[in-house]
């Protein structure tokens, strides 16, 4: 009776945590024409607040993992709560655009921190025969997440005002701390850091999007932008040099001698970059180009955001009778289809319902993706090395989303820019174009996959872009 209670509370905690950890990928696209307005920004600062979100994420996700194991999942799970809880206030509280990235970060290492150790908390506390069941409920509550993320801020900001985006977080983790001591505590391995490689990676990619986002506004020549590229790609070749001779890598390179595995996570990369670039200008041309409401915008962006968790269950059949390749070559197409079709019809005055095919079909893409993908880079993993991978691959994907935003946003600036409708889709069309571009790439990238190894994947909890990972650091 007493493990079936703490199973329900681990359930109802880590269920919530990550649904929130979720929605907040996309909870401020619907925000964003606001914000620009409201702190008198312009593209580079709405970059950066979702950018500083999910690059703190992706670099301080195994190192959330890893603290877990060795200090206690449900001590630094509460940390991490505690974290996202008060970054949420202070973004909410925030009276300048330097603010609220600043505490997106923040929010970005609490969610990093809680994400990994949710799925452990309630792999402990779930009987073996029930596991399956709740890791696939769990993944539909970060699936939903991201799928309601732009319709919930939409309507948040609608009826409030966006700073009530992140206030919405604030009583929701107030009242999961006291309800995670519930839980039962637990450690795993030697959950040793690695803190050279963290700091290398993260001044590296700092640096690199840095420079990729202020190229556009200041000159990709100028002293500044080509001081950030330059040094940041040395702190990156830093942070791989370090990794090859690191006794505990946060990132192993032994993994990637499997041709597999380096091509599937090759394609998470490149699909997070092609795709979440695309949508981050594709919500604002609804209210800054179409002048729909915050609320109506997120609606109408449902048939993209929302299809994936519809797609994610055929997925899974049709890897079954089809093979992971050939799900995931056809799920690339769809998207660089969808994308390339929102390319062609958008103008300022396009009738929305020529808009709804093209998003079905990039949304289809996206669903059909996430499950083979999990599945083909664990198939290619040692076992030992299954969570580290899983993380890994997360990480990447994460990576791809703040890469393609910070250079799809500079394809953008280049091209068009916000003075008029015709101007933000002259901008936003050759955006798309490069993002399919990608996606076509890494469709053609997934024909040399090689078959995966049939063995089972134990962990395929990870089908949904900003899904939680079973990450078991080394």
């Amino acid at each position: 009776m007493v493990r079936s209670a703490r199973a329900g509370w681990t359930f109802l905690v880590t269920g919530i945590a990550v649904f929130m950890v979720a929605m907040d990928n996309l909870v401020v696209i619907n925000a964003l024409p606001v914000m620009r307005v409201d702190l008198g920004t312009g593209l580079e600062g709405l970059e950066w607040t979702v950018n500083a979100y999910t690059l703190t994420f992706a670099v301080f996700l195994l190192t959330g993992a890893a603290l877990g194991d060795r200090f206690g999942r449900r001590r630094l799970f509460t940390v991490g709560l505690g974290i996202f809880t008060l970054a949420s206030a202070a973004a909410a509280l925030a009276p300048d655009i330097g603010w609220l990235i600043a505490a997106r970060a923040a929010q970005g290492v609490g969610a990093a921190i809680l994400t990994p150790l949710a799925l452990t908390l309630l792999a402990a506390a779930v009987p073996v025969e029930r596991r399956g069941a709740a890791f696939g409920i769990f993944g539909a509550m970060s699936g939903l997440g991201v799928a309601l993320g732009p319709v919930i801020g939409g309507a948040v900001v609608e009826y409030f005002s966006w700073q009530w985006i992140f206030w919405i977080n604030v009583p929701v983790g107030l009242l999961l701390l006291p309800l995670a001591r519930t839980m039962a505590e637990s450690r795993g391995g030697a959950g040793r850091l690695d803190l050279a490689g963290v700091g290398l990676a993260t001044g590296g990619l700092f640096g690199v999007v840095f420079g990729l986002i202020r190229g556009g506004g200041h000159g990709w020549g100028s002293p500044q932008v080509l001081g950030a590229l330059i040094g940041g790609g040395l702190l990156v070749l830093a942070f791989v040099a370090w990794q090859a001779r690191a006794a505990h890598p946060m990132m192993p390179l032994t993994l990637y001698r499997s041709r597999g595995f380096s091509i599937a996570n090759a394609l998470g990369f490149v699909m997070a970059f092609g795709m979440f670039g695309a949508v981050f200008l594709g919500g604002q041309f609804m209210q800054t180009v179409q002048h729909y409401s915050p609320l109506e915008a997120g609606l109408r962006t449902l048939p993209w955001t929302a299809m994936p968790a519809v797609a994610a269950p055929l997925s899974g059949l049709l890897v079954d009778r089809l093979g992971a390749r050939r799900v995931l070559v056809v799920a690339l197409v769809l998207q660089s289809a969808g994308i390339a079709w929102l390319a062609a019809v958008s103008r300022t005055d396009v009738p929305y319902v020529q808009l709804i095919p093209p998003y079905v079909l990039a949304g289809l893409g996206m669903g059909l993706f996430f499950a083979p993908i999990a599945r083909t880079t664990l198939g290619f993993a040692p076992r030992h090395l299954e969570g580290v991978a899983s993380g890994t691959a997360n990480a990447l994907r994460q990576l791809g989303t703040v890469l393609g935003i910070a250079v799809l946003g500079a394809v953008f600036t280049a091209a068009g820019g916000y003075a008029s409708g015709a101007e933000f889709v002259d901008g936003m069309r050759a955006a798309q174009t490069v993002g399919a571009i990608v996606l076509a790439a890494a469709a053609l990238l997934a024909v040399f996959l090689p078959a995966s190894p049939s063995r089972p994947a134990e962990v395929a909890e990870s089908t949904m872009p900003g899904a939680p990972v079973a990450v078991a650091a080394s």
